[in-house]
């Protein structure tokens, strides 16, 4: 093979020089018509929404009438919800990660295991609420409370939260383990001191992210039988309830409840036309609140990370 000419070499580097500038071109334009695309949707949800962005709309509860409905029993039902999910999520997945990264020997059955749990990741989010439907609300009698839709969605991000914490264990270098062993430390304290604060940022922003899709689920909350319209709050911890006696600490959690997803589902259901304008202030504010679980994940993982020194 004869080598190539000084002639040829310009004209191949030409060539993938023109090739990099027309996929350059490609990307850019794709990613503009994405951008435009989702600016005019938002201005468009923000535009139709925008006279019941307001005050009263956050502090009264549905009505079936469109000017009075607000979204304080939804926003409210969501924040509880997740407040279940997270206590329930996060200490079982970061330990089930950290298991198996750290203490599972590796064989076929481990193998399995992590198979079955990148799978579950990718399950149709209403499997879950049928599982949740057959398991919590019947055979374990919770009905369909604030209790049974936190489980639910703890099962539904339990594999994004084990997936995230050990992709971050798998991220920090071998001789962090290698020089606290060898100074003696047990592996349980290598893992309490030194793997799991430096896994931290790749942790949190799992979650976090696992959290921004469960508040965003409809399909297994509608599944487990969330109310469409609810005009109450679940009770306070040792408040007063209607019947005259006290409220437990955890009454709340058999509460029923609704959250945003099913209230907007409820408003765009509708033929009046009003409850449309309702159903785009409540999709932009569930819009903020999904990109400000995102944002934070973003900003906790890079101020994490600034601390952390190999």
């Amino acid at each position: 093979m004869q080598p190539l000419t000084t002639e040829q070499i310009r004209s191949v580097i030409a060539r993938g020089k023109a090739r990099d500038a027309i996929f350059q071109a490609v990307g850019i334009l794709c990613l503009a018509i994405g951008l435009v695309v989702i600016f005019l949707l938002v201005g468009d949800m923000v535009i139709r929404g925008y006279d019941r962005l307001n005050l009263e709309f956050f502090t009264q509860f549905a009505s079936r009438r469109a000017s009075q409905a607000g979204i304080l029993s939804a926003w409210a039902g969501s924040l509880l919800v997740m407040l279940v999910t997270a206590c329930a999520a996060v200490p079982l997945g970061v330990a089930a990660g950290v298991y198996l990264e750290e203490y599972a020997k590796r064989n076929w059955i481990t193998e399995i295991i992590e198979i079955n749990i990148t799978n579950l990741a990718a399950v149709p989010s209403i499997v879950y609420g049928l599982l949740a439907l057959g398991i919590f609300v019947y055979a374990f009698g919770f009905g369909q409370s604030i209790l049974t839709a936190g489980l639910t969605l703890a099962l539904l991000i339990l594999p994004i939260v084990i997936v995230a914490t050990r992709e971050a264990i798998r991220a920090i270098p071998s001789m962090i383990r290698e020089g606290s062993m060898a100074v003696g430390a047990t592996r349980w304290q290598t893992c309490r001191y030194h793997i799991i604060p430096y896994a931290m940022p790749g942790i949190l922003t799992g979650v976090i992210i696992g959290l921004a899709r469960a508040i965003g689920e409809t399909a297994p909350i509608i599944t487990i039988g969330a109310l469409t319209f609810i005009a109450f709050l679940p009770p306070l911890p040792f408040s007063q309830l209607p019947d005259g006696t006290m409220a437990g600490p955890f009454e709340w959690l058999m509460s029923p409840f609704t959250v945003m997803p099913i209230q907007i589902f409820n408003w765009t259901s509708r033929p009046d036309p009003a409850f449309e304008v309702n159903a785009a202030a409540a999709g932009f504010i569930l819009m903020v609140m999904v990109l400000s679980m995102n944002g934070l994940a973003i900003w906790l993982r890079y101020r994490l990370r600034k601390n952390i020194k190999w």
